[in-house]
């Protein structure tokens, strides 16, 4: 049985002593009258009572009442009780614990996903320290946090962060880490950017393809604007034997819709542009299409945008993204919508938000 006595100090309010026999020894938990009033302190006494019992009584199951409370008790009277050894020690979950169980439960995704997980990682620990206990970090600090990564790094990409991060959160309140997640009220942000649109003309692709250093480049440039093919993902995959010559078409395998049913691949004409070039290339000594990138990286921007520069255009922002944008919107004025999401290997809805561009000839033949 345990006892409750007052306890008066010199200048305080009166406090509270909780004291229980364990062997031949006599435990005291104080506490202070500040902060706990009378009923509190006979609730833990019988509290106590309930967990010395189940002590005693190993076989026996804990109530549900006295969890509930132990479970919303305060923090300090946790701390009290772990310290006087009637309840385990709760190990504070910190930052970096929570990221090392997220990306260790990710680990299985592929290597560009979780690239993407590690640079927002990166990002995070720029401001909050590995050793904080993550109940610590608050919505004020991480809406803070968006509003730096705001100041150096594009919307879209924050977007990408906040993303991710509202993810890691949430697989803490899973893991009954957190009661709720601190960005639930935090916005993530838009994925559209239309600042870094830019339309790339057929009469820019033929400058492209006269000024590529090989027959292979001219062909990954036409795998994009013509194909609208993804770059590089889709093309590292793409063998010979997926063309299929004599039925003008060809397989692509899309890694990046791949988790979608029945949106692992898809078949995309052999546009006359594109099979010429490709006719240029073919050689039945190679497997993969595009050969000379197999084993690597696959770092091509920097190449091509060697080539834009010696094609007199330049620096193109995110150019293999808008060759195929600006390929999605001619598909989808010659061939409307339905052709252009099976062809372009995305939703229609993606192509109204991510692609599609109104243009002066909308309006001219709106007018007819």
């Amino acid at each position: 049985m345990a006892t409750l006595t007052t306890d008066r100090r010199s200048g305080e309010k009166p406090g509270y002593n909780i004291q229980w026999i364990e062997g031949k020894q006599r435990r005291t938990l104080h506490l202070g009258g500040k902060r706990y009033d009378r009923k509190t302190a006979l609730r833990l006494k019988d509290v106590i009572e309930r967990l010395l019992y189940y002590r005693w009584n190993p076989d026996v199951i804990p109530d549900k009442m006295t969890m509930h409370w132990l479970q919303h008790a305060p923090e300090e009277i946790r701390d009290k009780l772990a310290r006087a050894g009637l309840i385990a020690v709760d190990e504070k979950k910190t930052c970096k614990h929570l990221w090392e169980a997220f990306l260790n439960h990710k680990k299985d995704l592929k290597p560009s996903t979780i690239d993407s997980y590690k640079a927002c990682q990166t990002f995070f620990f720029e401001t909050f320290l590995p050793t904080e206990p993550i109940e610590k970090i608050t919505s004020d600090r991480l809406s803070e946090w968006r509003t730096s990564l705001l100041v150096k790094n594009a919307s879209t990409s924050v977007a990408c962060y906040m993303k991710v991060l509202k993810t890691v959160f949430n697989f803490a309140v899973d893991r009954d880490w957190l009661a709720k997640s601190p960005l639930r009220k935090i916005p993530t942000g838009s994925f559209k950017n239309k600042k870094a649109r830019r339309k790339i003309t057929l009469a820019e692709y033929a400058k492209l393809l006269e000024a590529c250093p090989s027959q292979e480049w001219r062909v990954i440039i036409a795998l994009a604007r013509i194909g609208g093919l993804r770059c590089p993902s889709e093309l590292q995959q793409l063998r010979w034997k997926d063309v299929d010559w004599e039925g003008n078409r060809f397989l692509v395998k899309s890694p990046k819709t791949e988790r979608h049913e029945e949106h692992s691949e898809r078949f995309v004409p052999l546009f006359p542009e594109l099979r010429m070039e490709l006719e240029r290339l073919h050689t039945v000594e190679n497997e993969f299409v595009i050969q000379g990138f197999q084993g690597t990286d696959w770092i091509i921007y920097p190449q091509f945008q060697a080539i834009s520069e010696s094609a007199g255009l330049g620096k193109i922002k995110s150019p293999f993204r808008n060759m195929r944008r600006s390929r999605s919107n001619e598909v989808m004025r010659e061939h409307g919508s339905q052709l252009e999401s099976l062809w372009i290997g995305h939703s229609e809805k993606v192509m109204e938000d991510h692609y599609f561009e109104l243009e002066d000839e909308d309006f001219v033949k709106a007018l007819g």
